[in-house]
This record gives C-alpha cells, structure tokens and sequence, in this order.
C-alpha cells in the first residue's frame, strides 16, 4: 500500500506526513518560551481575510505591513482582531526618487554613479533633500495611523545582501559626503577628481572613513526614533537587518554596508535579522545557528537593551520553500534570546494550507504559553 501510493502521488504522502507532524509533534516552544511576545506576519492580511481568516485564530498577534499599504480600513480590521500594528518604513531605498533627483544618486569610489542592484537602488544617506523628504514621509506616517512601532528598512548604504553573491560598492563619493565627511572628521582629501579623493581616502584614512558611515546611519536611526517619540511616544524602533556574522564577506556588514551593532544599539528597541535561508542558499537549520551567535554578539540581558524578533523566509523565491523547513525557520527565529518572529510573506503561507497549518500549530502552542 505505502509504495503503491507512493509511487502514484508523492505530493499526498508529503502532505499527510507533515500534517501529522502538526498535529503528534511536541511543542517544545510552548513549555519553555513563555516570554515570546510576538507572533507575526509581514505583509498585508488581506490574503487570510479572502479566505475568511481571522488571524487571531491563527494564534497571530502582530501585522508588519508596508507603510504604504496601511489604510484606515486596515487599521480598523486589524485593531478588531487584536492584533499589533507595525509600519515597515523603506528608508534608504531610493528606486523612483533618485532618477527624478540625481543629487541623490550614490557615486562609487570611481567617481561613477552606482548601478541598480538586481531590485534594489539605494541612494546618498547625507543628501539634505533626501533626508527632508524621507523624515516628512514618517511624520505624516504617524500623523495619519496609530501604530505600535516602526520598522526601518533598507537602512544601509547602496548595496545589496539577500544574495548568495551579493552587491558590494564602495560608496559614497559624492560631494555631500565627501563634504560631511571633512566637516565631521576634520580630514581634507587633497584636491583633485572624486576618483583621486577617494582613493586617497581608503588608502589614508580607512578605518576613519569606516567609523564615519556607521555614524552616519545610526544618525539616521536617531532622527527617525525621535520623530516617532514626538508623534507616538509608546511606539516602538525596530530595523530589518542584514544576518551576516561580522567576519562574513570581510566584515562587509560593517565594513560596506555600515552597520554597528554596538552603536545601533543604543538606539534601535528591536532588531530584526533577515535570515532568508532559500534566497541566501543556507540551510534551514542556518536560521536557529544565526539567531544565537545575534543573541551573544548584542548581548542581550534579560529585561534590558534591545530585543530581537526575526523574520524568517516563507516565499517560494529563488526555490520551494517546503512546509517542514517552513517549521525549522520559524522555530529558529525563535533561538537564542528571540522574544518574536514573523515570516515573508503573508501571501506565501496563505496559498499555501501546509504552511497555515504549521503556522497555526506552532503560534497557537506559543499563545497558550503566554
């Protein structure tokens, strides 16, 4: 029976022996995670309410959503669910903004301007008009919805990192920054072509240079927490982030794309690893691996400092992300000293009833523990 079956619909055998895992499988999480708070979902709900779902019947308790796909009709629904409410915010995302405002336009250490990545343009983050437009952007965001937080995203220099070989430029030499960066530092590059100045820099004043673009995006993240206070003080700063442990790629986390964890931390409340497993070619188990070594390099203290809720990959993209490794990632966004996890996309588990029924069987197990 078992081979005849087998050999007839492979698909219906996968199914029943992860639908029995949902419902034999201990939940281990249950028992011993009473302090997980959050259990989302990035993007809109829309495709689980087409279906007739209420995603509190999901054990769900928190909606991550695209700041321009929030609208008072959202709200409301989502509000009547009890559900939690954050703002994904695409800060230094600069597709559709730099073409119209070349003065924006990130400029390489060749004194040329930066290529689109595969689907990601990012822009100058010291460029006044750019700030200006991205700091009205978040105060009318807060003006117009109560939310319970914001999530900073693309808050890194032009590059891109959700790829097995990812976008790396040396960048930027444009003459905003090469004029901030003197103003800041009091180093003066010799006169000469932006190709001479920066090549003078990263042979001269490397580590400077370096110190200098990780302060440059915590100011970002300074600005942006202190429009949120002033509009919704109880709102929380959260930031979706590049996974890489520092030594990857030569330390391009910190090294390119700007990122000091030990600077952002004094003012981001969550962070929010992006361990995309399928898109970066790692393994399922990848996910729980990463999300301790994150808990030790932050070091998290029970009850201070920042916390960590990470988003985990749904969605069918660059490969089949099965229901089973759909439960390995979410229980791994939960390692280490994780309080929450949510996975990309909403879309991507609601077409999908395994993965519903994974997500239900976990969240709910989670729900009754806290």
């Amino acid at each position: 029976m078992k081979d005849t079956v087998s050999k007839k619909d492979p698909i219906n055998v996968r199914r029943i022996i992860v639908m029995t895992l949902v419902i034999f499988l201990p939940s281990c999480l249950s028992s011993e995670r009473p302090d997980v708070e959050i259990r989302g979902i990035y993007g809109h709900p829309k495709p689980f309410w087409e279906q007739g779902i209420n995603l509190k019947d999901l054990g769900v308790n928190a909606v991550f959503v695209h700041s321009g796909a929030i609208d008072q009709e959202m709200v409301s629904r989502a509000r009547g669910e009890g559900l939690r409410i954050f703002a994904e915010f695409a800060t230094l995302n600069g597709k559709n903004y730099v073409e119209s405002h070349p003065e924006s336009w990130a400029i390489n250490h060749k004194g040329e301007k930066v290529e689109a990545a595969t689907w990601f343009m990012g822009v100058c983050p010291t460029e006044p008009g750019f700030r200006e437009y991205r700091f009205t952007q978040l105060r009318k965001l807060l003006q117009e919805f109560e939310l319970d937080g914001v999530w900073m995203d693309y808050v890194h220099w032009h590059a891109q990192f959700e790829d097995p070989q990812p976008v790396l430029p040396e960048t930027c030499f444009c003459d905003h920054c090469l004029d901030k960066f003197t103003a800041d530092t009091g180093v003066q590059p010799p006169d000469g072509t932006t190709r001479e100045k920066a090549a003078w820099i990263l042979t001269n004043s490397d580590p400077l240079w370096r110190d200098w673009r990780c302060k440059v995006i915590v100011e970002w993240a300074t600005e942006l927490k202190s429009i949120l206070k002033q509009e919704q003080p109880e709102a929380l700063l959260g930031l979706y982030h590049c996974p890489w442990q520092d030594h990857e790629f030569e330390g391009a986390s910190r090294r390119i794309l700007g990122l000091d964890y030990d600077l952002l931390g004094d003012v981001i409340d969550v962070f929010s690893p992006m361990v995309y497993h399928g898109r970066m070619e790692r393994s399922p188990q990848w996910v729980g691996a990463n999300i301790d070594w994150f808990s030790q390099r932050l070091n998290i203290q029970k009850d201070k400092g920042p916390k960590i809720w990470s988003i985990v990959q749904a969605y069918d993209d660059p490969r089949i992300i099965s229901a089973a490794e759909f439960e390995t990632v979410l229980r791994g966004g939960l390692s280490g000293k994780s309080t929450g996890v949510m996975m990309f996309t909403s879309n991507a588990v609601a077409e999908d009833k395994e993965k519903i029924a994974i997500m239900r069987q976990l969240y709910s197990s989670l729900k009754q523990s806290n």
